[in-house]
């Protein structure tokens, strides 16, 4: 298997906890928590900003010394409706009570402070279409670098229709030389519907040095530590992932793979 393909620990409770120090990079960490009605979790931000995002289910959320209430309302991810999600700065802490069950993602990267928590989502997020053909997709953008409340965090949820590509035409950020391209590492965790099926995802280098070609199914965690990565989803299975990234310089440039840049 791949070692930038991570496989859940179970079905329940902490499924993921990608750090730093796990991915071998410097900026995004990623934990997926799947709880069920009743159960809590939480923890101290530390030197990271945090976003939560409901990615099903709902939750009772406090942080950051308020009660942020009951959060969520999409029970099933290919509904597709915008998430509910919060902002938690560093040098803060959260906890989540599941009101259902639930599946909630928390998205860092390094954080300096000075922005407050907040809500984001479900209001001020529209579920846009990207592409044409068969490279159709469907972002709901949760915190690009137009939102100027992270101070690394760039967060984003994409639904790709079966028999089409995403990520797609291949392109690369891997490299800190603004404004042609930036550095950015990345996380995509995908669901697939049904949740047997299965969808494929490539990261590759121009000189070969990196060619992956992974077979994900539901719940996996694909990491990008450079290199280009396209996704495609097979003929019957409709995809999803959330896409966490992070770097020195919070703005998303790339760079196209040179066999496709006639297609941008």
């Amino acid at each position: 298997m791949s070692h930038l393909l991570r496989k859940p620990f179970g079905t329940h409770g902490k499924v993921h906890d990608i750090t730093p120090q796990s991915a071998g990079w410097r900026y995004v960490g990623f934990a997926l928590h799947r709880l069920r009605a009743g159960e809590e979790v939480g923890e101290a931000t530390g030197a990271r900003e945090v976003i939560l995002v409901m990615v099903e289910g709902k939750a009772a959320i406090s942080a950051a010394g308020q009660d942020w209430g009951i959060l969520g309302d999409r029970m099933d991810v290919f509904e597709k409706t915008p998430p509910h999600c919060l902002y938690v700065p560093s040098g803060q802490d959260w906890r989540a009570v599941a009101q259902t069950d639930c599946t909630i993602a928390v998205c860092s990267a390094p954080g300096v402070g000075g922005h407050d928590a907040r809500r984001i989502g479900p209001d001020g997020i529209t579920l846009t279409q990207r592409g044409e053909g068969s490279n159709t997709r469907w972002i709901n953008n949760i915190a690009m670098e137009n939102e100027d409340f992270c101070d690394s965090l760039l967060v984003t949820e994409v639904f790709t229709p079966a028999g089409n590509w995403s990520s797609y035409p291949s392109h690369r950020h891997d490299e800190d030389d603004y404004p042609r391209i930036t550095y950015l590492e990345e996380t995509y965790y995908h669901r697939v519907n049904p949740t047997d099926g299965w969808t494929l995802q490539r990261v590759y280098t121009d000189d070969g040095s990196l060619d992956e070609t992974m077979a994900v199914k539901n719940h996996d965690v694909a990491l990008v530590p450079r290199g280009h990565h396209p996704c495609g989803a097979p003929h019957g299975f409709e995809l999803y992932y959330l896409n966490v990234m992070a770097g020195p310089l919070r703005k998303w440039r790339f760079v196209p793979a040179p066999e496709v840049e006639s297609f941008m």
